[in-house]
């Protein structure tokens, strides 16, 4: 890749202060930015490195304003780190891979619907009756059950083993060892203490550009459809159980669990490591932070929740501050009681 400084800056809408006609060749990080690189600077804490820098070019805010002297080109953008994605973005269109083609030895049943500039790698099983939209990457030793559909142009990675019956949208990305459409936790408590499987009979609906993380596991519902809607990011080591429903856009960090027949709302995001029980709802734009555990529904839109069991944040933060007080009070307690006895 080789662009001009004013050939990034029109890609992202921006304005140069410094050498235009400069040309870069890589992306890298401001602290470790070289002659040739463009280089970004959206969190101040970073900005010591901006006077250091060997970066060509740096995309920076609007607003920002230096206090030292620099050497590298600035383009000038509404929001730096959005910038710096669209550009992310596009270079990796151009270093993308354009494998196309069927590798052998692989299986596609006779009765399935193959699109145009498919790539199939090796080992990989495409089963009965599917149905395998345009451009879609589907790498090696991937299982692809029975009746399944993918839409255009969404990428499979080594190793996902993908159900019967699961609905996939356009510009998915599945990365290496999800398991897809698995069935759900269902088993049914029996008089002598033993337990009996509840069939499994529903599915998993993915919509357009979801992102799941590798070995992240999302069930099929017992009855009806498990839903990730339109947008979703979901991390490495994420379990989502049968009949849970994600609405759009919303983010859930690696290993987060959500049991069955939650409704996470549109625009949240769940951080590392939080439970989320079954049967409750969470609302819009709710931020839910790590570890946290969430065992009732909320109502109130765009909440921070925190602690186990999780409450508002601002109440978590200050519990947390009476509780390191305990052992103070406890020996105030002990003072008191000594006193009192004599």
């Amino acid at each position: 890749m080789e662009f001009t400084v004013e050939q990034i800056a029109q890609m992202l809408n921006g304005e140069i202060k410094g050498d235009k006609s400069l040309k870069v060749t890589q992306l890298s990080k401001i602290e470790e930015g070289k002659e040739g690189s463009v280089s970004f600077l959206a969190n101040l804490k970073y900005e010591q490195f901006l006077y250091t820098t060997n970066s060509t070019a740096v995309i920076v805010d609007k607003t920002f304003e230096p206090k030292k002297d620099y050497s590298s080109t600035l383009i000038l953008v509404e929001n730096a780190y959005s910038a710096f994605t669209i550009l992310l973005q596009e270079y990796q269109k151009i270093v993308a891979d354009h494998k196309k083609g069927i590798e052998q030895p692989s299986f596609i049943a006779e009765t399935s619907d193959i699109g145009e500039g498919i790539y199939l790698g090796a080992f990989s099983y495409i089963g009965e009756g599917c149905s395998i939209g345009k451009n879609v990457k589907i790498h090696q030793n991937v299982t692809i059950s029975d009746h399944v559909s993918i839409g255009d142009c969404s990428v499979i990675y080594p190793g996902v083993k993908i159900y019967k019956n699961t609905f996939i949208g356009e510009n998915c990305v599945i990365h290496a060892n999800a398991v897809i459409g698995s069935d759900g936790f269902g088993f049914a408590p029996q008089a002598d203490g033993s337990y009996k499987t509840i069939p499994q009979l529903g599915n998993v609906v993915i919509e357009d550009n979801v992102s799941i993380g590798a070995n992240t596991t999302i069930d099929c519902a017992t009855m009806g459809s498990t839903t990730i809607r339109k947008g979703v990011k979901i991390d490495n080591l994420v379990q989502i159980a049968h009949n849970v429903e994600i609405g759009q856009n919303t983010v859930i960090a690696a290993q987060s669990g959500i049991s069955g027949s939650t409704k996470i709302g549109e625009n949240c995001m769940i951080a590392g490591q939080v439970g989320i029980v079954g049967h409750i709802t969470v609302p819009n734009k709710t931020i839910i932070t790590a570890q946290s555990g969430v065992s009732k529904s909320f109502k109130k839109e765009g909440m921070i929740l925190g602690g186990s069991p999780a409450s508002e944040n601002k109440e978590y933060l200050r519990s947390q501050v009476y509780i390191k007080q305990l052992n103070k009070l406890d020996e105030r307690l002990s003072t008191l009681e000594n006193k009192f006895q004599e």
